[in-house]
């Protein structure tokens, strides 16, 4: 039965302690000093385990409800209470903070495109500091260091946990190239991560290309719409690399396409600077017909250079969706058979 404030007043200490149950797991523990605890048990990987609370009467009943409440989602996305509060605690060396060290090594790549390099900050921001940014980095261990790629895990953000694996793994052995610590506690989480099958984008059997070619040549929609499912197929490349390119990228008298590494950003177009997926210049070699296609195209060439121009904007290029709704109208479900 769930407690209530004159059940805890009315309860008496006696020559041993004792707990009186609330629910969830969550109870309050009489001391004979008389002094009453609020704690949590619960299970996480296998292991039991408790969670201090607060001390009554200072956390009130519904205080240490909310607490309990608080701890159970936490647990739900397979994330350690316990653990979470102890990253918490601020380290009285701010210089020796993982958030700290993380943003010395980060400076460190001086390397990396500005794209890339506010990426990697902004999901250390997002998904790391927010769990271990404040511990010293000298006293993490490896269960510390997986907090936060668990959390990630817990949200079915696998991509992203990987990539906080990676990423944790370089910020420690920076700490020990600089001589902070002395070994780095993230080689351990090698094989931490669950596995997840890839899935592979669906593809169409060779023996309905004719088919397919047919459909595209029938399409009634937006002649650019049209000219870029076409084009598509002819030098397969990713869904951004076509939708921002630029005419300035094309040599049509040497059938070349050179994308850069990153373009130039288009105002109010988000993504527009994406170029090349290795991040250097990928060149693309044109066939004869892909060089007719963007002959053709040049009949709808719109503003800030682009090839392939929105049909409402012509300052802005096709929707990221633009091509695969296409292929839906051609009667292809863009889950099983074919995507752009």
């Amino acid at each position: 039965m769930a407690l209530t404030d004159a059940k805890i007043r009315a309860a008496k200490p006696t020559d041993k302690a004792y707990k009186l149950t609330d629910g969830a797991g969550m109870f309050l523990l009489v001391h004979p000093n008389g002094s009453r605890y609020w704690r949590l048990r619960y299970r996480i990987l296998g292991k039991e385990k408790t969670l201090a609370l607060g001390v009554y009467p200072e956390v009130s009943l519904s205080e240490a409800r909310t607490k309990r409440d608080e701890a159970r989602k936490l647990i739900s996305e397979g994330i350690d209470p316990c653990e979470q509060k102890r990253a918490k605690k601020v380290v009285p060396d701010l210089q020796l903070s993982f958030e700290h060290i993380a943003r010395r090594w980060h400076a460190s790549n001086k390397q990396w495109a500005q794209s890339h390099s506010d990426k990697v900050l902004k999901s250390l921001e997002t998904h790391v500091f927010p769990f271990i940014g404040n511990r010293d980095i000298t006293t993490l261990n490896t269960p510390d260091l997986l907090i936060p790629v668990r959390a990630a895990e817990a949200k079915q953000i696998y991509e992203i946990a990987s990539r906080l694996q990676q990423r944790i793994s370089a910020v420690m052995r920076y700490a020990v190239q600089s001589g902070i610590i002395r070994y780095n506690p993230a080689l351990d989480m090698a094989g931490a991560l669950t596995t997840v099958k890839r899935q592979h984008r669906p593809a169409l059997d060779l023996s309905r290309l004719p088919e397919l070619l047919s459909r595209i040549n029938s399409y009634k929609g937006q002649p650019v719409t049209r000219l870029a499912v076409m084009l598509n197929l002819l030098v397969f490349i990713r869904s951004s690399e076509l939708r921002y390119a630029r005419w300035s990228e094309i040599d049509i008298d040497n059938a070349m396409w050179t994308i850069p590494a990153e373009r130039k950003p288009l105002p109010g177009v988000k993504f527009s600077h994406r170029g090349s997926k290795m991040r250097t210049p990928h060149l693309v070699p044109l066939s004869k017909q892909a060089v007719a296609i963007l002959t053709e195209l040049q009949t709808w060439a719109g503003e800030n250079g682009l090839i392939f121009t929105g049909a409402h904007d012509p300052r802005k290029p096709i929707s990221e969706n633009t091509v695969n709704k296409a292929l839906r109208v051609m009667g292809y479900d863009t889950t099983k058979e074919v995507c752009g």
